[in-house]
């Protein structure tokens, strides 16, 4: 179920204000969705393009673009030159050329290319890798096309750190988690990973290594301590792998507390395996 303007379901005879009323949440003002709905960042970001008629941009047009994991208790983000919108919505003034916007889903967004820009020059990099991973992800973006996009304005506010940022965007990241895992391993100045190697002969990837050194690190979310049949399969992939000569470092969610931990541990079996860091 999509969301809808109200008011012109009951003009149409599709509802009456009394089922609307009884039926139906207002996501902004005469935008509706059904009670028992769960508000997805999706359905926000359309929401707030009906509410508003402008193009979405930053997380709105990632999140029409299909990316995941994007809050949906995020503001929605427009472009428009009136200011003024609903509670939960952020507009932006910013200057935008004729081919930095498209139609995604009927609605008008900013380019994933334009998006990307936008993302990535504000916020902290363990919040943004994770978003910028996704909406590479989901659409296909390649790098060229942001920094083509950053050549075009170079004087437009956070730049620089766009710039700083890109490099270490990965579109192959299957989680946000798997996307700070990685940040976590460069920051600390180990050798920039391979993501999702996958070995065709055992039918079985890894989240990220070093194929040089054979090293892997895998982050393991609840389903592998919790599910029993993922868990045997984890132990079986593993045994596989060991078997190939590789060495398997395995990272929980609360192992993401402790960083320095994870970080000694991955050098540590690197050193190991004959890397020089």
């Amino acid at each position: 179920m999509q969301p809808f303007v109200g008011s012109a379901a009951v003009r149409r005879g599709e509802i009456t204000r009394r089922a609307l009323a009884r039926g139906y949440k207002a996501v902004y003002r005469d935008v509706y969705l059904p009670r028992d709905v769960e508000l997805t960042a999706q359905l926000r970001a359309r929401a707030a393009h009906l509410a508003t008629g402008a193009t979405l941009c930053g997380l709105s047009a990632a999140a029409a673009f299909g990316t995941k994991w994007i809050d949906p208790l995020a503001p929605e983000e427009i472009i428009r030159a009136d200011r003024h919108a609903a509670r939960g919505i952020v507009v932006h003034t910013w200057d935008l050329e004729s081919d930095e916007t498209c139609l995604t889903a009927s609605m008008p967004v900013t380019t994933a290319a334009r998006t990307a820009f936008d993302i990535g020059r504000r916020g902290q990099l363990v919040q943004t890798i994770p978003v910028l991973d996704a909406l590479m992800n989901a659409t296909g973006l390649k790098h060229a096309a942001v920094e083509a996009i950053a050549e075009r304005h170079p004087r437009a506010r956070g730049v620089s750190r766009l710039r700083s940022t890109l490099p270490l965007v990965d579109g192959a990241a299957e989680s946000p988690q798997e996307s700070r895992l990685r940040l976590l391993l460069v920051q600390a100045g180990l050798p920039r990973p391979e993501t999702q190697i996958e070995f065709r002969d055992l039918h079985i990837r890894v989240d990220m290594g070093w194929r040089e050194w054979k090293v892997a690190v895998e982050y393991d979310g609840v389903q592998h301590w919790t599910d029993g049949r993922q868990r045997a399969w984890d132990l079986e992939r593993i045994a596989q792998l060991e078997a190939a000569g590789w060495v398997v470092v395995r990272i929980s969610a609360e192992m993401m507390k402790r960083p320095n931990v994870i970080v000694e541990r991955v050098a540590t079996k690197l050193r190991a395996a004959g890397c020089a860091i």
